[in-house]
C-alpha cells in the first residue's frame, strides 16, 4: 500500500474529485426533473435506483475507457475531447433540455439511467484520464461520484452559482489533464519522454487555452434577454 503515501496518488485523487464535482451538476438536474411528478416516497426511490443503475453503467464505461486509452492515438483523441468539454463547461452553451416529469416510478428510473449515461461521457473520460490506469484511483473516483450525484449535486449547483471560480478551476483542470493525456499517448510517449519540459508545458498550455477560449466564447454570447440581432 506504499502507493497511498505517494503525493502523486493524492494529487490524482484530488483531480478526480474536482472533475466529479464540476461535471455532476447536469446529472442532478436530470434526476430532479425526471422524478418531480412522483410522490415524495417514490422520488427517493427514483433517485436511489436511477442513480445506482447509472453508476453501474458508468463503471462499465469507465473501465472500457481505460482500456481504450492504452491504444495508440486514442489518448490524443481523448485529449481533444477533454479540451472541448472544458471549453463547453465555461461557455455554458448547453440548452436546458426539457425533461417531462414522469408519474411512473419505472419511467422515471429509466429516464434517469438513460440521460445520465448519455451525459456521463465527460465524467468517464475525465476520471479515466486522471486515474492514468490506476485501478485504486479509478474505483475511488467512481465511489466518490455516487454521493455527489445522489445527494450533493443540487448543493454543488448552488455553490458554483455563488463561486463561479470553481467552474473556471474545473475547466482549467480538464485542460491540464488533456495535456497530460496527450503527451502520454503511446504513439508519441517515447518522443515526449526525451523532452521533459513537454510534460509541464503541454498541460499548462491546455489549462490556459481552455480558460482563455472558454472565456472568449462566453464574452461573445448575447446577454440574457438581449436581442441577438441588435448591432
Amino acid at each position: 500500500m506504499a502507493v497511498l503515501t505517494h503525493p502523486d496518488f493524492w494529487l490524482a485523487l484530488a483531480q478526480i474529485i474536482l472533475i466529479n464535482i464540476v461535471l455532476s451538476g447536469d446529472n442532478a438536474v436530470v434526476i430532479a426533473m425526471a422524478s418531480r411528478s412522483l410522490a415524495p416516497a417514490q422520488q427517493k426511490q427514483a433517485i436511489l435506483f436511477g442513480s445506482v443503475g447509472a453508476i453501474v453503467l458508468r463503471v462499465v464505461l469507465t473501465f472500457f475507457a481505460v482500456y481504450l486509452l492504452t491504444l495508440p492515438y486514442l489518448k490524443l483523441v481523448g485529449a481533444v475531447l477533454l479540451l472541448w468539454i472544458g471549453v463547453g463547461l465555461l461557455k455554458g452553451g448547453d440548452a436546458d433540455d426539457e425533461l417531462q416529469g414522469h408519474a411512473s416510478l419505472g419511467a422515471a428510473i429509466k429516464t434517469i439511467v438513460v440521460a445520465d449515461l448519455v451525459m456521463s461521457l465527460d465524467n468517464v473520460v475525465g476520471v479515466a484520464a486522471a486515474a492514468k490506469g490506476n485501478v485504486t484511483l479509478l474505483v475511488l473516483g467512481l465511489v466518490i461520484s455516487i454521493p455527489l450525484i445522489i445527494f450533493g449535486s443540487t448543493l454543488l449547483l448552488k455553490l458554483m452559482e455563488r463561486l463561479p471560480v470553481i467552474v473556471t478551476l474545473g475547466a482549467g483542470l480538464l485542460g491540464w489533464v488533456a495535456g497530460e493525456m496527450a503527451v502520454s499517448d503511446p504513439a508519441i510517449a517515447d518522443w515526449a519522454q526525451q523532452r521533459h519540459v513537454l510534460h509541464t508545458l503541454v498541460p499548462a498550455l491546455g489549462a490556459i487555452g481552455v480558460v482563455l477560449v472558454g472565456k472568449w466564447l462566453t464574452s461573445r454570447q448575447p446577454a440574457p434577454g438581449a436581442d441577438p440581432t441588435a448591432a
